[in-house]
């Protein structure tokens, strides 16, 4: 005969912390791309290069008033002076007047 010290309820504990960022709501949405800067990031993985390429020339096609500001304007966002360049962006955007940003990393 087995004897039971439960009355079947079992501590549980949550693995995780409470969450220390409050949701903030996000950024509204650009109606159009026309018109508009966006800002290319890029952590210098996989082949961005050719990617931003290509992307460039499709929302070129779709918007043709759209202009961009290259990678190679902001730095490795994912390099040894991450920090740094993140630090930055807020700044940099400010003083490039960019409306958007288009953020590729690779993996």
């Amino acid at each position: 005969m087995s004897t039971s010290w439960s009355d079947g309820y079992y501590p549980v504990f949550w693995p995780r912390t409470p969450r220390q960022a409050r949701v903030r709501p996000l950024a509204p949405r650009l109606t159009t791309l026309d018109g508009k800067t966006i800002a290319q990031l890029w952590d210098y993985l996989f082949r961005g290069d050719r990617v931003f390429e290509v992307i460039e020339q499709a929302l070129k096609a779709r918007f043709p008033g759209v202009r961009f500001v290259h990678w190679s304007e902001f730095g490795n966002t994912h390099g040894s002076e991450e920090r740094e360049v993140l630090a930055r962006l807020p700044q940099r955007f400010k003083e490039l007047g960019i409306d958007a940003a288009i953020s590729g990393m690779g993996c």
